[in-house]
């Protein structure tokens, strides 16, 4: 990881002892102490409503590096990394003592908390002049519907100059998802093809083979349109269909992501499709259906996979079929987003099974292995003039470049220390992904519905006929 090392500054995980710090946040806090990515004089204060005290913070934060850090727990490190951690009670008193405790000029307030609970604390810090100087981070959801994200983005435009908020989507932070960009532009090969004339149609599949969990009140009133699809979609697309920048700068960057999701048709409800797992098999095991999972209605209707097909209304994409899916209790965990090139307009060739030619494929897989790959076709050896599917593929992993890649947290914290928003979602950004999706918000279609362990209803293949959906 070669970054270099922010100036001093406090930061304040609002939420400090809830689940996303403790799964995301202080271990990849750690890991960037282990990695000398810390400020020399950095303070962490957890600020929440947990009745614990200082030690109690440090023991809960000790058992989330154990179990969460890449890197594992180096017990010879350990005090020192736990002298940076201090706790607060958020009480009725807390904002006062919370300005006692910072005491550098810069200062992070990363709100790990509910959307609903966001205006009572930005108005707090502002109240108590916490937001001179400072940066707030943001998670996802921003909001629910267009009209909740507008009101949110007021509140914060309210205290905080957009310079100073940090939107975070943490697949912006995988370093495949960063690679779009610099593959797409330091490679003139590609860019010159990346266009309605030379690619037929575009992918984007995340697929999850869990269900919801623990967390069926909260999808109850999310779905995957919302919990997926208007954010990690969206983004994905944006970085691989935009513009070329200007420049690397952050700005640059996300002025052409909001040019793009601008151009962004809305989308018709005859254009989606909505499903919900039922019992299954997934991976060799018996799972229940969505209705019958701890917090969910038994007459639920709520969506665990959407499909869209999407269209870019701008000279590059005109014509072109974007298809994007996720869905819970799919076949295996994957995310990939696959660009098809057009067929050869003669086919002079034959595959050694007669079967038709594959046209050319490009992959890149996010995840759970980080990866490219291009699918192209080869002679078959031998006396026939036969051609058959081959790939090149390369794999972004610690032999690749002899560097270990970062946790996608970890890249996201460092660049709010440094205040490089270039990864960071703009207000323009999140208002316009939400109306891209607000006609299927206002006038759902009715849930289909598919077993557990199968790719999701058979609607979602006719939704991209006459293609095949790549992962099947």
């Amino acid at each position: 990881m070669t970054l270099d090392r922010p100036e001093s500054q406090d930061i304040v995980i609002v939420g400090g002892t809830g689940d996303l710090a403790r799964r995301k946040l202080l271990p990849a806090l750690y890991n960037l102490f282990l990695a000398g990515l810390l400020p020399e004089a950095c303070s962490i204060i957890g600020f929440a409503r947990s009745k614990i005290d200082e030690d109690g913070f440090r023991a809960l934060a000790r058992e989330a590096v154990e179990a969460g850090s890449r890197r594992g727990l180096d017990a010879a490190t350990w005090d020192e990394f736990a002298g940076c951690l201090s706790y607060l009670e958020a009480s009725p008193g807390g904002y006062e003592e919370l300005v006692k405790r910072c005491q550098q000029t810069n200062r992070i307030f990363y709100l790990a908390t509910p959307p609903e609970a966001m205006p009572e604390v930005v108005h707090s810090l502002a109240k108590h002049g916490l937001d001179k100087g400072a940066r707030v981070v943001v998670e996802k959801p921003f909001g629910t519907d267009l009209a909740s994200a507008r009101r949110l983005n007021q509140t914060l435009r309210e205290v905080f100059d957009e310079s100073q908020v940090f939107r975070i989507d943490h697949y912006l932070g995988k370093e495949t998802v960063q690679d779009i960009l610099v593959f797409r532009f330091a490679n003139s090969v590609f860019e010159q093809v990346w266009n309605r004339t030379s690619i037929d149609h575009i992918q984007i599949t995340v697929a999850e083979s869990i269900g919801v969990e623990s967390r069926g009140r909260f999808y109850e009133q999310v779905g995957a349109l919302r919990d997926i699809l208007q954010n990690h979609v969206l983004q994905m697309l944006a970085l691989l269909t935009m513009e070329p920048p200007s420049s690397f700068a952050a700005e640059a960057i996300r002025d052409e992501k909001a040019k793009l999701l601008l151009a962004v048709k809305p989308v018709e409800p005859r254009q989606v499709v909505r499903g919900q797992y039922t019992a299954g098999v997934v991976e060799g095991d018996s799972v229940p259906g969505y209705r019958q999972e701890k917090s969910v209605a038994e007459d639920s209707t709520t969506e665990t996979f959407a499909a869209l097909r999407i269209e870019i209304e701008n000279w590059r994409w005109a014509g072109v079929p974007i298809y994007v899916r996720t869905g819970k209790r799919l076949p295996f965990r994957a995310t990939e987003l696959e660009v098809a090139f057009k067929q050869a307009p003669i086919p002079y060739l034959a595959t050694s099974d007669d079967a038709p030619l594959h046209p050319n494929h490009l992959t890149l897989r996010i995840q759970p292995e980080e990866k490219i790959t291009f699918q192209f076709l080869a002679k078959v050896p031998g006396a026939l003039l036969q051609a058959k599917p081959s790939e090149m593929s390369f794999a972004y992993d610690t032999e690749a470049f002899m560097v270990e890649p970062t946790e996608a947290y970890e890249r996201l914290i460092h660049d709010v220390m440094k205040g490089d928003q270039t990864l960071f979602v703009r207000e323009d950004a999140v208002d316009r992904a939400w109306a891209i999706v607000q006609p299927v918000i206002d006038a759902p279609p009715p849930v289909c519905f598919y077993a557990a362990g199968t790719w999701g209803p058979d609607e979602a293949k006719a939704l991209v006929a006459p293609n095949q959906w790549h992962l099947r």
